[in-house]
This record gives C-alpha cells, structure tokens and sequence, in this order.
C-alpha cells in the first residue's frame, strides 16, 4: 500500500483536478489523505442556503468530509489558515489568511502530516496557482516546501492542459446554441494565464472510469454551485472531455517525458 496526500487551496478544490486520482488510488487499495490549507470561508454561498447561525466555514467542512468520502479519502486534514479571498482582495492581508502565512511555518504543520503519514506522493499546484488565486499560488509554495522538509520524493503540480481547454472550448461554442449548459461551462479564464500548456505537462490520467465519483463530488458542495453548476447537469461525454483527464507536472522530471499514473 502507497499513501497519497493531496494538498489543496479551500474544500471543493479537490474535485477539479485530484477526484480522479484520489478515487482510482483507493479503489487500487492505496491509503488517500486529503488536505487544505483553508476555511473557505469566504466563497460565495446561495442566498437560504445556511440556516440561521450557521457559519459558512461550518458547512463547508462538512461539504468537504462528504466529497472526501465520495473520494475515497480514508483522512482529511484542514489546516488552521483563513480563506484569503480573490487576488487584491483586502482579506488577502488578514491576520489568519493564508495568502500571507509565513511559509516555513505552514510548510512544518503539513510536513508532520506527511511524515506521519509516509507520504509516497504529494499533489500541490503549479507556480501560478493554475489561475492565479493567492491561496492555491501559497499552496505551490507551502506544499513544494513540505515535500522538501519530509522527504517526500514524488511530487507533482496539478494543473490544467491550456491546450486541451482551448480544444473543448472550441468545441463548445460550437454546442453553444442548442446546448445552454455547454455554453456556460464555456466561459473560462483568460487562457494565456490559466494552467500549463501541453509541452510543459509530465503526466496525463484517465480518470474516465471514476467520472461518476467526481460528478457525485462536485454535488456534495451545495454551497458552492456557482463553481460546479455549469458543469453538473453536462451529458456524460461532455463531463468526460472536461474533467476524464486529470494532468501534473512532475517536479524534477526531464523535459519530453510523459507519464500515464501516479508511483502508487
């Protein structure tokens, strides 16, 4: 048995770019911990939805431990860091937010998980966050500095084909006037500044097989349907060209190689 520890930004993060793997490593047996640096307290939340006193960052744990069930997840791990909000937000310098926590202090608390648990491989983000957010660009630095610090050998950036992105965007513009849900999940970032392009991406998995998990996992975080609403009522293959791959790069692998799966 490996163990798998996948780091992320705030609950919901998980299910974009890691449900696939975090899903097929259980199913193979391996031992999944899940882990995020923050609250998220500060993602936007459907008006009725919380009840009266309820506090988002309550709810969103408990969104989170439903996902990470879903997943596979045998251990989730929140550390104690507040959501630091949208980059130039005025909470990114709030005295808990993540965004600006000293690095080589949040780096030992997630390195004791990772030693306690004899990580075998690690997730993070790549250097710009995938988009740019200052909480998943602190989970590169955070996480790349952990891994250092417990000698953990395999760790990889998940991040998203630019490339690939370009493609499904293309072909859903083209869907676009029959197909409402397809032209809404169309609307993505200035691509120029969002994940890697193909050339820099080590290692691509079909995550094809568990797609159903990770509908199932986007689900569980009612409160955050603005993120996943485009995306839940897609048809089968549609959901399977957006999210049936998931894509890395792994750290201080030579350039041109390729893989299919994680060292698990």
């Amino acid at each position: 048995m490996s163990v798998l520890v996948c780091f992320h930004a705030h609950p919901d993060d998980e299910v974009f770019t890691t449900g696939g793997v975090m899903r097929l490593a259980a199913d193979a047996g391996h031992r999944v911990v899940l882990v995020t640096a923050t609250d998220g307290a500060l993602g936007e939340v459907p008006d009725g939805l919380l009840a009266d006193g309820e506090a988002l960052a309550d709810r969103r744990r408990r969104e989170l431990e439903a996902s990470a069930d879903v997943l596979g997840a045998h251990r989730v791990v929140m550390l104690p860091y507040a959501d630091s909000g949208m980059a130039g937000a005025p909470t990114n310098s709030a005295p808990r937010a993540f965004a600006g926590a000293d690095v080589a202090s949040a780096a030992a608390r997630l390195a004791e998980v990772l030693r306690d648990e004899r990580a075998d491989v690690v997730t993070v983000y790549d250097p710009h966050g995938g988009y740019g957010h200052p909480d998943h660009v602190q989970v590169h630095r955070v996480g790349v500095h952990a891994a250092d610090l417990a000698g953990v050998e395999h760790v990889y950036e998940a991040t998203t084909n630019r490339d690939h992105v370009r493609t499904m965007m293309s072909a859903m513009s083209e869907r676009a006037g029959a197909d409402g849900a397809a032209a809404e999940a169309g609307r993505m970032p200035d691509l120029d500044t969002f994940g890697l392009p193909d050339a820099d991406i080590t290692t691509a998995i079909d995550v094809s097989s568990v797609i159903a998990a990770k509908r199932a996992a986007m689900r569980m975080h009612a409160s955050q349907i603005g993120d996943f609403g485009p995306f839940l009522e897609l048809p089968d293959d549609m959901l399977v060209a957006a999210f049936g791959t998931e894509w890395f790069r792994r750290r201080g692998t030579p350039p041109g190689q390729r893989e299919t799966m994680l060292p698990l």
